[in-house]
């Protein structure tokens, strides 16, 4: 059999999409193909359900998915996931982070991640950059505001040390990080549609009028945010350059 030459990337699953919307494949789905990875090019490894992580060599870089789980929950296979991230990291690993996945990263590294005091955040929101981002590989061709689909209710309260953050937006202080050259985290969804993220409003529209929020407003205020998922792709093809690929 030829050898496969391409590279290849691990796909850290931590949790699944709201129930409506899984006909529509998992998380580490939605990422491959917003990424613009080949199947043959992505292993998945669902550390929730108990798979256990191989070694970090084979890998041109990983990627975390988002979870409605919470990173201060801590639970066993989340610890044990920031542990393999914390050592991968280390050793030069390139990751790149997506909401829960951008937590656990900001945890494995000694930050804070809790409830945003500033609420739950959801929809197509305006994300806008920090002079940080004006030398990053991943942000830097961006325009100074972007737009990027956004559900969560935890953030990083305190980024990591020696880390930079690359973007805020009015409800959330840190939407992005870098460490170093080659870990990267996203508050933001980009991996989500339009589509995906009305979906979402729509599953969340009790939870949201229950923070005063309509969610026929945020419906209508949904669009695409295909800068948001350009970051996504320029990671992977950093990620790889960066392992010699």
């Amino acid at each position: 059999m030829k050898p496969r030459l391409d590279p290849q990337f691990l796909i850290i699953e931590t949790g699944q999409p709201v129930p409506s919307m899984r006909r529509h494949g998992r998380f580490p789905h939605w990422i491959r193909v917003a990424a613009g990875l080949r199947a043959d090019q992505v292993t998945v490894i669902n550390v929730e359900a108990g798979e256990t992580l191989p070694g970090h060599e084979p890998y041109a870089g990983a990627l975390v998915t988002g979870s409605a789980a919470m990173v201060t929950d801590r639970h066993d296979w989340s610890e044990r996931t920031a542990d393999w991230l914390r050592d991968g990291l280390d050793a030069g690993l390139p990751a790149f982070g997506i909401c829960y996945g951008h937590q656990l990263i900001a945890h494995a590294l000694g930050g804070e991640v809790g409830d945003n005091p500033a609420g739950r955040e959801m929809g197509t929101v305006p994300v806008d950059l920090r002079p940080e981002a004006a030398h990053d590989v991943l942000f830097a061709t961006l325009p100074p505001r972007f737009a990027a689909q956004v559900t969560h209710l935890q953030t990083v309260l305190r980024p990591p040390a020696d880390v930079a953050v690359l973007a805020r937006s009015e409800q959330d202080h840190c939407q992005a990080f870098r460490w170093r050259d080659h870990a990267w985290g996203v508050q933001f969804h980009p991996e989500f549609s339009a589509g995906h993220m009305r979906g979402y409003v729509h599953a969340r529209r009790d939870a949201l009028h229950g923070d005063g929020l309509c969610h026929r407003r945020m419906t209508k205020d949904i669009k695409p945010a295909p800068l948001a998922r350009g970051v996504l792709r320029r990671f992977v093809r950093h990620a790889a350059t960066l392992r010699g690929h």
